[in-house]
């Protein structure tokens, strides 16, 4: 008998159903139009965008335009790609429109869907971002889909990372404009430390689409994007901390795995305190627990984390003496992205890497916060259900299932469990000779490069021919996926979230037809074309015959999420596929997640060596393992980001008054609020309110009327005359404080005065923002310790920072007073003096720049430039620069090489 959740839905239908069920007229409608758009020219097309952009920015609704829209949008893509969107595409374009989360499976098109609704929405003029998850991915859709937004009369530009200014605000200007997820953050965050508005790149934030929106908005949303400059060097410090964290025995600290986390114990902290000691960079007489130790236990935690919890080649690989990270999720390296508060510089003393110095923060912002700023977000990826709570609750976004195009023929086997890794990898490479002997082409899931790396080599052990995939093949990323498809192909892949390339089976048609093109240039290119796609029907029938593409994992992820994106590789638009994945109680989720019940479970039913259990229970255990780390994971997001939006509602307060600024033409309104409000703050402090005539700080007025005002004003004299009170007194400053700035305005002449008040303001703002900010991180690092008083972290950590930023603004009235009190305009000669001074720097840059230049080019000529040199004999080679090539030939520079400091 089903129960009434059942039989609800089977005669309802689920909510996703009923979603998918709602949209089938506008999809008929559209169906409709089309035989009126196919009979429509190529500049009808284009006069039709014009038609239908007038209808939008004059008020009509885009919900009206829709239909019309879509088949347009349809038309120009069959034309331009020789695409015809399918109605499941329609589907998620509308779904998109409307501001949800599309889940569509692997292979359905995404690309394509996303063009709908944007043509829809930058009809409106307003500009649609299409955010994608690397730079590769930015510029291969904005070249593609740049086709059918041209056959639209549209304009596409793609942001990418060190782009020449005028270029990016070009991209930004135009109609829908493709970028990275970091790329737009770090351009916010540009645009708002620039000094004139003409500078800024971006324009409105009306609607962004994001592709592989779980892998940004959630597997990223963890840290914030800071922009930062250099501080001190302390790089001495973390060698000499290096030097002693291998000493630690285990007794000395407790590693948490499950938190990731790690702590020294009471006999840690002795051990610490006496090595220090020995070391000289502690006190005899101090403690790690004293006030003056913060600095050094810091650095010995970071340290720490550095040594037990960053591993080489999972969690960062060493390349040209240089620590790179690797995405935990798409298994990518990030280069110039760097951990923060010195656990960078921590990995780079472990690695004896060159170290480079800590960072100040400039300007930072979270993923959840920038994304938020849209007035209209919406989504698309293979994998959201599973974090569909989260999607919903931080960002408003609804997620819905769009139905495949073909049903699923994939065949998904349940979990095969092995007692250790032994067995485990032992049955995997069984597998592996087995599906490729029958020519079945294999993608092998593994959670780390290291991992990947032992597979492959246990592979090269058994004869079997394969590709590796991680982040130290990053450049043949593409190459290596459009092959994973073809006959007996064997591919090792640390992950697949986010690759952009579909893998077909029978191989890709245009790498093939590219790479015989190459070969053979001169050739006929539409002969070659058919000949390769004849011979690749042949292929892809034997790769159906040998039963689709097998995905075997190695391991679960701790996100199921990313164990879906592995799996939905295979078995893409109704072709035939398989699933597996195998594990052992040695892997980390089962280790850490509770094996001993398993383990005992196993030794019970008496299993042999190389036996495993396979049962639905274990998947459904396995799964709430999973769902408990995500749970764990979405609520360290949720307290990030609670701490974060009280960073971000002062933040939109200062980005705004910098635009204000910028816009202001006249700030000198601005700048005489400040003066006043200042001077009520002097008249307040020494002439307090009901004090009487001699209880007044008189002669300290005078003092800080001149610190802070440069005004030489007769104050005591003033005090004592008859029947003055505090409000005169006032008075009298304000009027004296605005002649002498009248005065500099005319000396100045008004227009220079106006520009001089614009640049004080910005850059008085900028630098207290920034001071402000190194208050909220430290701020942030010692208010958890609220917790023990029993009092709430977040309540005090809001008081605090409320405090500390109107501290900031009163401070930031007094200096632009001060400032614009002490300028003066500069004598001809001290003009001339400082244009004396920035030509000479000019020409020292320029000659740095040229002798870098002549020592790159001079550098295999050296050996005829000086008599007796031997680039193998070190004694010839005389007293090279530290910044020039190396004598020795290999390229690098003197001080990476034969010149380094060890």
């Amino acid at each position: 008998m089903l129960g009434m959740g059942k039989l609800a839905k089977k005669v309802f239908g689920t909510p996703n159903d009923r979603k998918v069920k709602a949209t089938s007229p506008l999809v008929a409608k559209i169906n409709a139009l089309e035989p009126d758009f196919e009979k429509l020219s190529d500049d009808e097309i284009k006069a039709k965008t014009v038609e239908l952009a007038e209808r939008a920015k004059g008020g009509e609704d885009l919900d009206e335009i829709l239909p019309e829209a879509f088949a347009n949008c349809r038309e120009a893509a069959r034309r331009a790609l020789g695409l015809r969107a399918f109605d499941v595409q329609l589907m998620g374009g509308i779904f998109l429109h409307q501001g949800n989360i599309s889940e569509m499976k692997t292979g359905e098109g995404k690309t394509l869907v996303a063009t709908f609704p944007a043509y829809l929405n930058a009809l409106t003029g307003k500009g649609v971002h299409i955010v994608t998850v690397n730079d590769y991915l930015a510029r291969r859709d904005a070249d593609w889909m740049g086709n059918v937004f041209a056959a639209l009369g549209m304009t596409t530009g793609v942001v990418y990372p060190q782009q020449p200014d005028d270029e990016k605000r070009q991209a930004y200007a135009c109609d829908v404009t493709y970028a990275t997820n970091n790329e737009l953050g770090f351009d916010y965050l540009r645009d708002n430390m620039k000094g004139e508005l003409r500078e800024m790149s971006q324009r409105d934030h009306y609607f962004a689409i994001v592709d592989e929106v779980d892998s940004i908005l959630i597997d990223e949303a963890r840290t914030p994007l800071i922009i930062s400059g250099p501080a001190q060097d302390r790089s001495d410090l973390y060698v000499a901390i290096d030097k002693i964290i291998p000493e630690l025995q285990d007794e000395h600290f407790t590693l948490d795995e499950k938190t990731r986390n790690v702590t020294f114990t009471d006999d840690g902290n002795e051990f610490l305190e006496a090595q220090l000691q020995a070391r000289g960079l502690l006190q005899e007489d101090q403690s790690l627990y004293d006030p003056e130790s913060t600095t050094i236990v810091h650095h010995i935690n970071q340290g720490l984390r550095a040594h037990k919890l960053f591993t080489k080649d999972k969690d960062y690989i060493v390349r040209d003496r240089q620590v790179v990270l690797i995405d935990e999720f798409t298994g990518r390296m990030m280069a110039g992205r760097r951990l923060s508060d010195g656990l960078h510089q921590a990995i780079e003393a472990k690695e004896g890497c060159d170290i480079q110095p800590e960072n100040v923060t400039l300007a930072q912002v979270t993923f959840q916060n920038y994304f938020r700023l849209y007035d209209k977000l919406a989504g698309m990826t293979g994998t959201a259900a599973t974090e569909a709570d989260e999607f919903s609750e931080i960002y408003g976004l609804g997620v819905v299932e769009v139905p495949t195009n073909r049903p699923v023929a994939r065949q998904d086997d349940d979990d095969a469990v092995y007692r250790t890794a032994r067995e485990k990898y032992d049955a995997i490479v069984e597998t592996i000779k087995e599906s490729n002997a029958k020519g079945q082409p294999m993608l092998v899931g593994t959670t780390s490069i290291e991992k990947s790396e032992f597979l492959s080599e246990l592979l090269t052990k058994a004869n079997i021919k394969h590709n590796v995939l991680n982040a130290r093949q990053h450049e043949q990323e593409a190459q290596i996926v459009a092959d994973a498809g073809k006959l007996g192909a064997v591919t090792i892949a640390t992950n697949m979230a986010g690759r952009g390339t579909d893998i077909k089976l029978g191989g890709n048609v245009e790498f093939k037809v590219l790479e015989a093109i190459t070969a053979n240039p001169e050739g006929d290119h539409e002969a070659i074309r058919a000949q390769i796609e004849q011979g690749h029907k042949a292929d892809e029938e034997a790769v159906k015959a040998a039963g689709g593409l097998f995905v075997l994992a190695t391991e679960r992820h701790e996100s199921r999420r990313i164990d879906n994106q592995l799996r939905g590789r295979s078995g893409r638009q109704g072709d035939p596929g398989r699933s597996a994945f195998f594990l052992s109680l040695e892997d980390d989720l089962m280790r850490i997640f509770g094996s001993e019940r398993l383990d005992k479970v196993l030794s019970t039913l008496g299993m042999k060596d190389g036996e495993a259990i396979v049962h639905p229970w274990v998947n459904k255990s396995l799964e709430r393992a999973q769902a408990k780390v995500e749970g764990r994971n979405f609520d360290i997001r949720k307290q990030l980001l609670k701490f974060d939006d009280v960073m971000n509602d002062q933040r939109k307060v200062i980005f705004s008054q910098r635009r204000e600024i910028m816009e202001a033409k006249d700030l000198s309104e601005i700048a005489q609020d400040m003066r006043h409000d200042v001077i009520a703050d002097l008249i307040e402090q020494y002439m307090p309110p009901k004090s009487y005539a001699d209880q007044w700080d008189t002669e300290g007025l005078y003092a800080a009327c001149i610190e802070k005002l440069s005004l030489d004003v007769p104050v005591i004299e003033w005090a004592n005359e008859e029947g003055v009170d505090d409000e005169t007194i006032r008075e009298r400053l304000e009027n004296a404080a605005d002649e002498m700035m009248a005065k500099k305005a005319s000396s100045f002449g008004l227009e220079a005065m106006r520009m001089v008040e614009k640049q004080v303001l910005l850059q008085t703002i900028d630098s207290k923002w920034r001071e402000h900010l190194l208050m909220l991180e430290h701020l942030r690092s010692v208010v958890g310790f609220r917790g023990y008083a029993q009092r709430d972290p977040l309540n005090e950590y809001k008081n605090e920072a409320f405090q500390l930023f109107e501290h900031m603004l009163d401070s930031l009235r007094e200096d632009v007073t001060a400032t614009l009190s002490r300028i003066r305009p500069m004598t001809e000669e001290e003009q001339q003096q400082l244009a004396l001074e920035m030509s000479q720097q000019r020409q020292v840059v320029e000659d740095a720049a040229a002798q870098s230049v002549a020592a790159q080019t001079a550098a295999p000529a050296l050996a005829d430039a000086a008599p007796g040199f031997d680039e193998n004999d070190q004694s010839t080679w005389g007293n090279p620069g530290r910044n020039e090539p190396c004598p020795c030939g290999s390229g690098k520079k003197f001080k990476h090489c034969h010149g380094r400091l060890i």
